[in-house]
């Protein structure tokens, strides 16, 4: 459910941990970007992208509930110097299904822009990680929404934030559709990524799934094994099944800072902004992930204000801007910043 907190769990396989998705226009088509592995943890990491796990964007068309339409990107073993990759388009049915292998568009290498033709290309490496946001002023909110309490910001100032992630990486993978019906102008598509890992059985087992950013650190900071379920459901379930928990933390958080009138009716109004957890775009058009509306979201968008205002129904300063991170992000493919191995 797209975090950086990562567990010791996650710690010990952060190459299936999703960390951010991105969905935003680019120079020649619409840009798919998941983020996995991140250093923030301070471990060892295993170096690249799992070679016996899967990487899919999954995306529903015109508000369609089940996917139509996935990219499922797969890896060889790391020799040292990168590993091959390829990259499948599953449609219709076979989008929903494990067991089916798609169509490969795509082979390459890590490092290098592989392309199919006309109709996508891909690069996948280690990037600085473009996500920013003071750790601290997110705990404070992480108390708030947790305990049910009074948002207290009293010990800190937005004067001496600081970008916790400044430095850190992660591992991307950079796709974008350039010719594709689905990826008609004005077409809207939900989008959400998930890793998968192969089981013993000879089937797939669902690890980590992203749309929303800073989902578990907001709604589950102490959940850190992972029991809650929500990475392992399909976003359709979503509401049915954690509706009412987000409702109530969300409740009881403003009821506690006074900053809505009907707490009950706001905490079901988050847990509908959120849920699905997908991330919604209308093709073709200026991405951004706002206050006033959630299209897509660019590698710049202050999601960390956007995300803790929402929760405490109150304006958040987090004292940093996208100039924090100017320099993890480029105009051009793979609008990215590559760090050698």
């Amino acid at each position: 459910m797209s975090h950086h907190l990562d567990t010791p769990h996650a710690a010990q396989t952060g190459q299936l941990y999703l960390d951010d998705l991105y969905v935003f226009p680019g120079e020649r088509g619409t840009v798919l970007v998941m983020n996995v592995n991140s250093s923030v943890t301070n471990v060892d990491l295993q170096p690249g992208f799992h070679h016996e796990g899967r990487y899919e964007f999954k995306l529903l068309i015109n508000g369609s509930t089940k996917e139509e339409l996935t990219y499922r990107v797969t890896f060889g073993e790391f020799d040292g110097q990168g590993q091959d990759l390829t990259v499948a388009v599953l449609t219709g049915a076979e989008a929903r299904d494990d067991a089916a292998t798609g169509l490969v568009v795509a082979q390459g290498r890590t490092g290098e822009e592989v392309a199919a033709g006309q109709r996508l290309r891909v690069w996948a490496g280690r990037i600085t990680d473009p996500f920013y946001v003071d750790l601290d002023l997110l705990a404070t909110v992480n108390g708030a929404v947790a305990k049910g309490t009074k948002l207290d910001r009293s010990t800190w100032k937005p004067e001496q934030a600081k970008n916790s992630f400044a430095n850190t990486t992660v591992d991307t993978i950079v796709l974008e559709i350039i010719e594709e019906s689905a990826f008609s102008d004005g077409t809207t598509i939900g989008v959400w990524a998930v890793t998968k890992l192969a089981t013993d059985a000879g089937g797939w087992r669902q690890i980590n799934r992203a749309g929303h950013p800073m989902m578990w650190p907001i709604f589950w900071p102490h959940d850190t094994d992972f029991s809650n379920p929500a990475n392992t459901r399909h976003p359709s379930d979503d509401l049915k099944q954690d509706g009412a928990e987000i409702a109530k933390a969300v409740a009881g958080a403003v009821a506690a800072g006074g900053t809505s009138k009907d707490p009950q009716a706001y905490g079901w109004s988050v847990a509908k902004w959120v849920y699905p957890d997908v991330l919604s775009y209308e093709v073709g058009t200026p991405a951004n992930y706002g206050f006033a509306k959630v299209n897509g979201r660019t590698m710049a968008d202050n999601v960390a204000e956007v995300m803790m205002s929402l929760v405490v129904n109150t304006g958040i300063n987090s004292g940093l801007t996208p100039d924090t991170t100017k320099d993890a992000r480029s105009d051009s493919f793979p609008y990215v910043v590559p760090i050698a191995r």
